[in-house]
């Protein structure tokens, strides 16, 4: 794991200033730091780098790291569950390694001798920047999923990239807002690869190779995928039994690190499952808990079970449910994005508390979106009646400062606007009288699949999970020096569901498959319950500081700009909706006057 900030130049760059955007992202990599400055012909080349060490602690390791043999170098974010195999197969061809187990090292020597084809071979979360000086080709590629991010700002004469947003704005020269998203952020609480907040600087989207071509006098760019989730879309016989074993794989790879690994468990189906798996196959797990003193959130009950049915090595942390400012914008400093979700600071704290203990944490993120747990998901395969395909027109007549008008669309027989209807709030557009036909998504949340199963699937894969729930993962942990992995989000998993049919799915009992898993380790209730969380009350935050907000909002230039009475419309109704919107529009504000 780590950071990294770098610049490739046919001018000399400013090396103190890459330099200070790097000890922006230290906590990403607080165990070593290193930087490569070089010119090689008439290039300029800058490379900062943090490392969070859990794979093969040695020096050795430490990155940049450059290949004498094939005059390669890489930086790399992330981790290689197979990179142990891959070494093996590479050790065979005749390459020989430095490290004794650096994964970093594996993946420099593979793409060096296969070239970019390697790639396909690896497992993992990953951000990568890769440079072939004799061919003169600089690289970015970013895992499948989008689990580690990475950013780019390319002319034709320069490229600046990293893994931190806020660092290439401060190497970067051009930081004009984008008008369009920030649109689309307040419909949707984020900003959608390719695409961030600023003109300049995008995102490498998830499953993409951006290949950057380094000639003497300038620089050309073309990009192109790797991997697509609807290649592997196929009918075939749905096994459980295999299911299971490449679920117990996926678990097995994620434990080996040469730190402590503990295990988040929530209490829910996903991380009782991977606790369950791990005993199973015979590995130790430290499991952690943080749960909240409010009796209506709290489910340190159904942890309790879990402990006492595994007899786990548990450690149980008991937060506050008035949680301070101070920890509020502590957690909103670690978002190098603005990102609406409120979820944002209780996944902090959790991170915060695990990291006091630990540098790798396994979770249960991912098993909704490969199992079709949502709540969207659910709804969204009901079908419509014609009375209440009717009653969904009103959507249009709904006054914007009631909510978004999701319980109206989800009335529609188009399955596009009720499933969009859960991620979009095209009224606020509409309160700022903006069109929100102008303004949307659609080309990420389109459903064209025969499979509607299939289709939500696959718009919560290219969507939700990487711009949503994979970002606050790994914001909120590596804020804190902390690796989370998550045996649910796995390309071998996700590509075996994706190839097999959908008879196993019962809508009426979501994630059954999990559920049968533990059905003689728990009862019903444990089962079935739903789930609520580790919460943060947005709702009454927001109204508890309108002062606060409003003061930071009227002292900003974006939503001002827009409306000056925003929020005085938008108080008028304290819902749960509103309170929501102004938060999203806090954070924005928050977000530009902390980044200036």
């Amino acid at each position: 794991m780590c950071g990294f900030t770098g610049t490739i130049s046919l001018q000399q760059i400013d090396n103190e200033k890459i330099k200070i955007a790097n000890k922006l992202i230290e906590c990403r990599g607080p165990d070593h730091t290193s930087s490569v400055q070089k010119l090689v012909g008439k290039k300029y080349f800058n490379l900062w780098f943090n490392r969070l060490a859990i794979i093969d602690l040695d020096e050795k390791a430490n990155q940049p790291m450059y290949s004498d043999k094939f005059k390669t170098t890489i930086l790399f974010n992330g981790e290689i569950y197979n990179h142990q195999a891959l070494r093996k197969e590479l050790i065979k061809k005749g390459i020989s390694f430095k490290t004794s187990h650096s994964d970093t090292e594996t993946l420099l020597m593979g793409i060096s001798f296969f070239g970019l084809s390697f790639i396909e071979k690896v497992r993992g979360q990953f951000a990568i920047a890769f440079l072939d000086e004799l061919n003169n080709k600089f690289y970015l590629i970013r895992d499948r999923l989008g689990q580690k991010p990475l950013y780019l700002n390319f002319n034709n004469k320069r490229v600046d990239f990293g893994s931190n947003l806020i660092s290439l704005l401060k190497v970067s020269d051009n930081t004009s807002l984008d008008e369009q998203e920030i649109y689309n952020y307040i419909s949707y609480g984020i900003n959608n690869s390719p695409k961030t907040l600023f003109k300049s600087i995008a995102k490498v989207k998830p499953g993409e190779i951006v290949s950057i071509d380094l000639g003497e006098n300038q620089f050309s760019i073309s990009q192109f995928n790797y991997w697509n989730i609807e290649d592997y879309q196929d009918e075939k016989n749905f096994d459980e039994e295999e299911f299971f074993e490449i679920f117990s794989e996926s678990v097995n790879l994620r434990v080996e690190a040469d730190v402590q690994v503990s295990n988040f468990l929530s209490g829910g189906i996903d991380s009782t499952s991977v606790v369950k798996n791990m005993l199973d196959k015979g590995h130790d797990v430290n499991s952690f808990s943080v749960y909240i003193d409010n009796p209506k959130y709290d489910e340190s009950e159904y942890i309790k079970q879990v402990v006492k049915k595994y007899d786990l090595n548990h450690e149980y942390v008991e937060i506050n449910s008035e949680i301070s400012n101070k920890d509020v914008f502590e957690s909103l400093d670690c978002l190098d994005e603005p990102y609406y979700d409120p979820s944002v600071i209780p996944s902090y704290l959790l991170s915060r508390e695990i990291s006091k203990k630990y540098k790798v944490a396994i979770s249960g993120d991912g098993g909704d979106e490969l199992l079709g747990g949502y709540q969207r998901t659910i709804f969204s395969l009901n079908k419509s009646s014609l009375f209440k395909n009717l009653f969904s027109k009103l959507y249009f007549l709904y006054p914007a400062v009631l909510g978004t008008g999701n319980k109206l669309l989800l009335n529609s027989n188009n399955l596009e606007k009720r499933f969009r209807s859960f991620l979009e709030d095209q009224k606020l557009l509409n309160i700022f009288g903006l069109k929100a036909d102008q303004h949307n998504y659609a080309s990420h949340l389109s459903f064209n699949n025969t499979n509607i199963y299939k289709s939500l699937l696959i718009a919560d894969y290219k969507f939700y999970l990487p711009e949503m729930m994979m970002f606050k993962i790994d914001r909120t942990s590596m804020a804190n020096s902390l690796e989370i992995r998550s045996p649910f989000v796995d390309n071998k998993l996700i590509e075996y569901v994706m190839s097999t049919s959908t008879n196993y799915i019962d809508i009426e009992k979501p994630k059954k498959l999990l559920k049968n898993y533990l059905i003689e380790d728990f009862n019903d209730k444990f089962l079935n319950r739903r789930k609520q969380g580790f919460v943060f009350d947005v709702e009454e935050w927001v109204y508890t500081n309108l002062d606060l907000i409003s003061d930071t909002i009227s002292s900003g230039n974006v939503v001002n700009n827009l409306d000056k009475n925003i929020i005085s419309k938008l108080k008028i109704n304290k819902s749960r909706i509103n309170g929501q919107r102004i938060w999203k529009l806090f954070v924005l504000e928050n977000y530009l006057q902390r980044n200036n």
